[in-house]
């Protein structure tokens, strides 16, 4: 079968399969690209497999382009790389790998195509393409990849238990895949993720979370979260995540499934937003309700303080996935913590004090709040959702009516403490924290608006109270 060659690829093509017959290396466009073309996918990587020397090919190939690229070269490994016109192009030779028990590291040699679509993590990612005058346009397919394709499912080329224990992290990007593409992983190849998931503990944590966070950015991540758990691979890499799993029940009453309730939360709001941090938060916002779980004989089920002891474990999670623990990490914590304050206001009457407040707290985050508080909406009973939408859309009306005349959003106090330093007289103390914290509550209150002269008086009158004199 051809591989169906657009105008603007020919080009490269051309020029690669030129370069490669000047050195007499036959040339192959393999695995991700050729896969997401045939998905009618949008790719900006192209690799290029050569019986020969990657890093050659790719000096060749860029003394025929101009202007000529940079070419990055990795000798260690044996590639290169350049990016064209928004493409990036890495180069490789052909190899064979063989792995010991202990390490993924595999000890590597010069091989065939053939060697090298063997080492590959699953069919749909072993096809080829010759770029060889023979046979220029040619599908290599010896794996029925082209198959697996339109029957959407995902297998390992060589036998699935050698695939996983070469290579652990194969069994991470064969979910991942699923995730993305919604593919079904097949039953033999699903029960070796099963059999070999301890071995996912010899790969490091960053390439574990990189490939946490495809399956996090992909259309529909309860897709992925599902077969990590149910592999038994959540457990081991993510297992405050794996911990929501499972529903008790008590004088006839029952809780959800916070497992299967945080993946839908998940679903919900990537129908909203690509931002990744607030993913994490939709992830997060119920983390820590495992040990806070009581049973109160008129309540029924609780999770008291789960958000505040969610918020508290952010940082160390974050630290155990190596993701960024800096602003980042705050924002997500901030939503964490905050994730119910929207929905109590909705239980009393909604007062201009309390909209301050979150308004205080949440900062320029709070229209991410909000998309989180909606998507935290599971309920199956659609009344139940009318109502809670009704409420929170009563939110949104009065936190725009406060921010209009109050502009509390990043809010910083109209008195510093250097101001109240100069006025009284005084050195930084206890007084000067009091003060602020006084100025603050009365603005939050609504005892004093957020302006400086209103809040300027205000001080004066408070240092007076505390025995202060103006200097």
């Amino acid at each position: 079968m051809l591989f169906d060659i657009k105008p603007e690829e020919r080009g490269i093509f051309q020029l690669i399969s030129e370069a490669a017959a000047e050195l007499g290396y036959p040339a192959y466009v393999v695995g991700g690209y050729v896969r997401d073309r045939l998905l009618a996918r949008p790719s900006k990587d192209m690799d290029i497999v050569c019986v020969g020397s990657g890093i050659e090919l790719a000096e060749k190939l860029a003394d025929r382009l101009f202007p000529r690229p940079k070419v990055a070269v990795y000798s260690r490994f044996g590639t290169a790389m350049f990016v064209h016109k928004g493409l990036e192009i890495e180069f490789v030779g052909a190899r064979r790998e063989s792995y010991r028990r202990d390490s993924r590291k595999p000890q590597v040699e010069d091989g065939t195509l053939e060697d090298d679509q063997n080492r590959r993590d699953l069919t749909i990612n072993a096809l080829a393409v010759s770029l060889n005058e023979r046979d220029f346009g040619t599908i290599v397919d010896p794996f029925d990849g082209l198959g697996d394709l339109e029957r959407r499912l995902l297998r390992t080329p060589m036998e699935p238990g050698r695939t996983f224990s070469d290579d652990p992290l194969r069994m991470m990007r064969a979910i991942r895949f699923a995730s993305q593409l919604h593919f079904t992983i097949d039953p033999k190849t699903f029960e070796a993720i099963k059999e070999y998931k301890d071995r996912i503990k010899i790969i490091s944590q960053e390439r574990i979370t990189t490939e946490l966070e495809k399956i996090l950015m992909s259309e529909k991540p309860s897709v992925g979260f599902k077969l990590l758990f149910d592999s038994g691979l959540l457990k081991l890499i993510f297992p405050e995540m794996a911990a929501l799993q499972g529903v008790k029940v008590k004088n006839g009453i029952r809780h959800k499934d916070n497992f299967y309730h945080t993946i839908e939360v998940i679903d919900n709001i990537c129908k909203n937003t690509d931002n990744i941090w607030l993913r994490w938060a939709a992830l997060m916002h119920d983390i820590a309700k495992p040990p806070t779980q009581r049973f109160e004989p008129k309540a029924g089920w609780t999770f008291h303080g789960h958000e505040a002891l969610g918020a508290k474990w952010t940082p160390r999670i974050f630290r155990n996935l190596r993701l960024p623990t800096d602003g980042k990490m705050k924002y997500v914590q901030k939503l964490v913590r905050l994730h119910l304050r929207p929905i109590s206001l909705t239980k009393e009457n909604i007062t201009d004090s309390a909209i301050r407040r979150l308004l205080f707290e949440a900062g320029e985050d709070i229209d991410d709040l909000m998309i989180l508080c909606e998507a935290d909406i599971t309920s199956k009973n659609p009344r139940k959702v009318k109502r809670y939408l009704q409420n929170y859309e009563m939110v949104r009306e009065k936190l725009i009516e406060i921010e209009e005349k109050d502009r509390l959003r990043n809010w910083q106090p109209p008195i510093t403490g250097e101001l109240i330093m100069e006025t009284f007289g005084i050195a930084p103390s206890r007084e000067v924290g009091v003060i602020k914290k006084a100025i603050r509550e009365a603005i939050l209150d609504g005892d004093i608006m957020n302006d400086y002269d209103e809040a300027y008086q205000f001080m004066l009158t408070k240092g007076e109270e505390i025995g202060l004199v103006i200097a």
